[in-house]
């Protein structure tokens, strides 16, 4: 038994909407101190999009640009807030697409998942050109990529004490630094960061 057990149980749960959170033990270096949140999680497996990865050296004004949403040229006429919306890592699966967490305040028919109350999961270029417009969603974040496990590939990851899990907050998913989202997924768990380092250097 993890002195940090999960309240996770693999008979009745699924975790659409929630966090998951990297033990310091994760042994999968692509997933070491992650948080991801997760889109889909069924009999058939699950998905989500790590949220503290960023892009290295590349912008959303960039990604519309490369993707022929806006020319060149029109880079300086985007809304302000579209060079401040982050640009993510989303995982290691189909990273050359992109896949918009965003607020519920916009939706495209047959094309945005609702996961939870405050969230909405869309993956069609066609929001990339609302954002671009200026009509998009009020907050979003833009992930290349996803994290994926195949049937029953996670709960058994988390019962090996791979991952925690806790319910999801928007304010971290679209406001909170990406540096700072690891550390505060722990604390929504009641765990000091600090704490759980030095539980695992005892292990």
């Amino acid at each position: 038994m993890s002195l940090y057990s999960s309240p996770y149980d693999a008979g009745t749960n699924y975790l659409d909407g929630q966090f998951l959170v990297a033990m310091p033990g994760m042994t999968d270096e692509r997933f070491s101190r992650a948080v991801i949140y997760v889109c889909a999680h069924s009999s058939e497996g699950a998905m989500g999009i790590v949220l503290n990865r960023p892009a290295a050296n590349l912008s959303l004004p960039d990604l519309l640009v490369q993707l022929e949403i806006i020319p060149e040229l029109e880079r300086i006429r985007l809304p302000q807030r579209v060079g401040q919306m982050q640009v993510l890592m989303g995982g290691p699966v189909e990273t050359s697409r992109g896949f918009v967490l965003h607020s519920p305040d916009f939706h495209i028919a047959q094309s945005t998942l609702p996961i939870d109350d405050s969230v909405c999961l869309t993956a069609t270029v066609d929001i990339l050109r609302a954002i671009a417009r200026g009509d998009g969603p009020e907050n979003a974040v833009l992930a290349l990529g996803y994290a994926g496990w195949g049937a029953g590939q996670l709960e058994l990851e988390i019962q090996s004490n791979g991952w925690l899990n806790c319910p999801a907050d928007s304010e971290l998913i679209f406001k909170a630094s990406v540096d700072a989202r690891y550390d505060l997924a722990l604390r929504r768990l009641g765990i000091e960061p600090a704490m759980l380092s030095m539980q695992a250097g005892h292990a």
